[in-house]
C-alpha cells in the first residue's frame, strides 16, 4: 500500500478512473479527486477505460493479423497452435448455437471472446504497479481493467443490443418484429400486457450482459485491492491462489459473454 494514505483513501485512489471533463469551476480538464469526477457528472470520459480498451483491441487485431500472414500448413509454432484453438473453439460454439447463415456472427463472437479475455487479463496485473508509475509521472489516477468500468460493458453490451434489434427487424420486417413483442406469449387479448413484458426482456438482455461481467470483475478487482492492505507475508499467501481461480473466472466471463451474444442474435433470426 501506498505510504501516507489510510485504507479507505488507498481503496478510492484504485477505484477511481482517470477523468477527463467539463468541471463547474475547472472547465475542460483531469479530475484531481473522486469529487471532481462526480461534479464532472455526464459530460466527462474515462480516459484510462478508452486507452487500455482500445489498446488491447489493436494488440488483438495486430497478434491475430501476424499470425495469420505468417501461417503455416507444417507443423504450426506455438503462439499459431494457441490461436488456432481459440478460432476452432469459438468456431464450434457458434456451429452448435447459430443455425443460419451469417458472415458477421463468427468473426464478432471472436472478436468479443478474445477482447473482453483480454481486458479481464489486465486484473492479474498486481495493483499497485502502474497505478503507482502513474503518479510517480504526475498522472491522479489509472484504472487498468476496463471491464471493471460499467461504461465499457454497457457500451458493449449495447452494441449488441442494436444488433439484436436490427436482424430482428431485417428478419422479420418492423411488422413481424412489432407482431413478435406485442403478440406473444398470450395472443393478441392481452397486447398490452405482451407488449410491455417483452420490451422489459428485450431490454434486460444488454443490461444483464452489462452488469453481469461488470459485477464479477469489479468484486474480483476489490478482492485484489483488499489483499494488497494486508501485511507482506499475507499478501503472497493470499494473492497467488486468488490469481490462480482469478484466470477461472476471467475466461468464464468472456465465454459466458460470448455465448449469451451468440444466443440472443441466433434469437433474432429465429422466425415464431
Amino acid at each position: 500500500m501506498a505510504s501516507g494514505m489510510t485504507s479507505s483513501e488507498y481503496i478510492a485512489h484504485h477505484l477511481t478512473n482517470l477523468t477527463y471533463g467539463k468541471h463547474p469551476l475547472n472547465g475542460w480538464s483531469f479530475a484531481q479527486s473522486g469529487q471532481e469526477v462526480v461534479d464532472m457528472g455526464f459530460m466527462s470520459i474515462n480516459v484510462d477505460s478508452m486507452v487500455w480498451s482500445v489498446g488491447l483491441g489493436a494488440f488483438f487485431i495486430w497478434l491475430f493479423s501476424r499470425v495469420a500472414k505468417t501461417a503455416t500448413t507444417g507443423v504450426p509454432g506455438g503462439v499459431q497452435n494457441f490461436i488456432e484453438m481459440i478460432i476452432e473453439f469459438v468456431d464450434d460454439s457458434v456451429k452448435s448455437m447459430f443455425h443460419h447463415k451469417s458472415a458477421l456472427i463468427a468473426p464478432m463472437a471472436l472478436t468479443i471472446f478474445v477482447w473482453v479475455f483480454l481486458m479481464n487479463l489486465m486484473d492479474l496485473v498486481p495493483v499497485d504497479w502502474i497505478p503507482h508509475l502513474a503518479v510517480v509521472v504526475g498522472i491522479p489516477f489509472m484504472k487498468i481493467v476496463p471491464s471493471t468500468d460499467l461504461n465499457v460493458t454497457m457500451g458493449i453490451s449495447f452494441s449488441i443490443f442494436f444488433l439484436i434489434v436490427f436482424y430482428s427487424i431485417k428478419q422479420k420486417g418492423i411488422g413481424g418484429f412489432m407482431a413478435e413483442l406485442s403478440l406473444q406469449p398470450l395472443g393478441k387479448w392481452a397486447l398490452p400486457f405482451n407488449l410491455l413484458l417483452e420490451v422489459v426482456g428485450l431490454i434486460a438482455k444488454p443490461i444483464s450482459l452489462a452488469l453481469r461481467l461488470f459485477g464479477n470483475m469489479y468484486a474480483g478487482e476489490m478482492i485484489f485491492i483488499l489483499i494488497a492492505l494486508l501485511p507482506f507475508w499475507a499478501q503472497w499467501l493470499l494473492s497467488v491462489p486468488w490469481a490462480l481461480f482469478h484466470i477461472l473466472i476471467i475466461t468464464l466471463q468472456a465465454f459466458i459473454f460470448m455465448v449469451l451474444t451468440i444466443v440472443y442474435l441466433a434469437m433474432a433470426h429465429d422466425h415464431h
